[in-house]
């Protein structure tokens, strides 16, 4: 059995901004706790506040009259919830649900603008954030036309161990057929296979990764490639 994965608790993209940028943004941000199902950001509706999650997970859905949500980009650790401030606009394109209860730190929309433009390196690091996250976004959309659905969800379940940092977490299978985009039977159908391969364990939604290389063998290539 594979050793849990866990490091410590941080949000690695202001861990990657030198001290006295890390300072500037510390000084206005205050812990809060996400509740699991939390609705953060409405789309459509302005940007109250930046979120930098800590052990939390964020899901950013689509909403599609008569089918059902969409699952288009997830943010935890690595990240940042109000990229759209950071590109001069004042609202969300999607809905901002909480997947995975735990810690964030935040800041008002307003601090954090103030903040963003007087650093250079806030700014640069924060775009090329962004620019991740839309080829993050681009390969999603070509894995979700082109690879079958039991490799879909091997590289979903490894994205959410690393955003998470636990080889253990919760998605019960209405969550998993947002992420993949299709009915709840494709779900039960590809996570029984991969349970079979003991390459994980699934009950009652919540989900323990065994064989993470096994896993990684599984998934498709897009996991590599974000």
């Amino acid at each position: 059995m594979q050793v849990p994965y866990r490091v410590p608790v941080t949000n690695s993209l202001l861990a990657a901004l030198p001290n006295r940028e890390h300072q500037l943004l510390l000084a206005h941000l205050q812990p809060v706790a996400l509740s699991f199902g939390e609705v953060i950001y409405i789309a459509g509706e302005p940007i109250q506040h930046i979120y930098f999650p800590t052990d939390s997970m964020v899901s950013l859905v689509t909403l599609v009259a008569g089918h059902q949500d969409l699952e288009v980009g997830m943010v935890g650790h690595e990240g940042m919830l109000g990229i759209p401030l950071a590109l001069g606009v004042n609202h969300s394109p999607v809905l901002a649900r909480v997947q995975r209860a735990g810690m964030a730190l935040r800041m008002t929309a307003a601090q954090f603008l103030q903040t963003f433009q007087k650093s250079e390196l806030i700014q640069q690091l924060i775009y090329r954030y962004t620019f991740e996250w839309m080829e993050q976004l681009t390969q999603a959309a070509a894995c979700n036309r082109f690879h079958r659905v039991e490799a879909r969800l091997a590289s979903r379940l490894l994205m959410t161990r690393d955003h998470v940092r636990s080889n253990r977490f919760h998605l019960t299978q209405d969550l998993l057929a947002n992420m993949l985009g299709v009915r709840r039977v494709g779900v039960t159908k590809a996570a029984g296979n991969l349970r079979q391969r003991k390459l994980i364990s699934y009950s009652r939604g919540e989900i323990n990764i065994l064989d993470g290389k096994g896993l990684e063998d599984a998934a498709c290539q897009c996991y590599q490639h974000v």
